[in-house]
């Protein structure tokens, strides 16, 4: 007589049972990693414009430019759209609506100038601390 070959439907179910618990483990933590790295790539799109937006503030004291001016282009792969804005005392920002997985898509990330010229990030609030980016608020 032959011996049988194969797995039994006991051990079958032992792997798939295996594969599902690290599946949820894994997939959350995905999902977390990505919203995490959508936001740090919009704070990279609009980081890019803070010196110019600077010397158009200080430099030639400018109240009033465009994106163009200050070196960014609307929309960008991770904001649409992507604004900014000057006020008469020098404070201003620049901000993203950041395009992405439900997480994180139609919340904003903002780069403000105070009147100093310190700039400060800040983030929706119902974006969570875990995908904030470093440096955010």
């Amino acid at each position: 007589m032959k011996q049988a070959k194969g797995f039994t439907l006991i051990e079958l179910m032992i792997v798939v049972s295996i594969i599902s618990i690290l599946a949820a483990i894994a997939i959350p933590l995905y999902q977390d990693y990505v919203a995490r790295s959508q936001l740090s790539a919009g704070l990279s799109d609009i980081s890019g414009g803070r010196s110019p937006f600077e010397s158009q503030v200080v430099a030639q004291n400018k109240t009033t430019f465009t994106l163009d001016e200050i070196g960014l282009k609307s929309p960008t792969p991770r904001c649409n759209p992507l604004t900014s804005q000057v006020n008469g005392d020098g404070s201003g920002y620049i901000r993203c609506v950041v395009v992405g997985t439900p997480k994180v898509a139609g919340e904003t990330i903002q780069l403000t100038r105070n009147t100093s010229g310190a700039w400060t990030c800040d983030v929706s609030a119902a974006i969570e601390n875990k995908h904030k980016p470093t440096g955010c608020q």
